[in-house]
């Protein structure tokens, strides 16, 4: 049986990803607007966001919108891959449940 991304398991850093894949290839997500989308308080945000920031499935752009910090966010390639294997894994395991 294939084992789950540990990584990607955590409830919310699932959420994280599986809102960043509904986004095209090569598009971003402001923080403000990701953490609305998911109701979590800025300080939980980026400690998920920092997990998968290391695991290499997020990509975190800094820049300034005029005199304003603005954090840009997305799936990175292994990002999106690293998700297509899980939900894969996830549905043989779900698949073997009803067998």
């Amino acid at each position: 049986m294939t084992e789950l991304d540990a990584v990607i398991h955590a409830p919310a850093r699932l959420r994280v990803v599986s809102t960043l894949a509904t986004l095209p290839h090569d598009d971003e997500i402001a923080f403000p607007k990701l953490q609305k989308l998911l109701d979590m308080t800025a300080g939980n945000l980026s400690t998920h966001l920092r997990k998968l920031e290391e695991a290499g499935y997020v990509r975190v752009a800094k820049t300034f919108a005029g005199r304003r910090p603005v954090t840009y966010l997305a799936l990175t390639t292994s990002g999106r891959r690293a998700f297509e294997d899980y939900t894969a894994a996830l549905t043989d395991l779900l698949k073997g449940a009803r067998a």
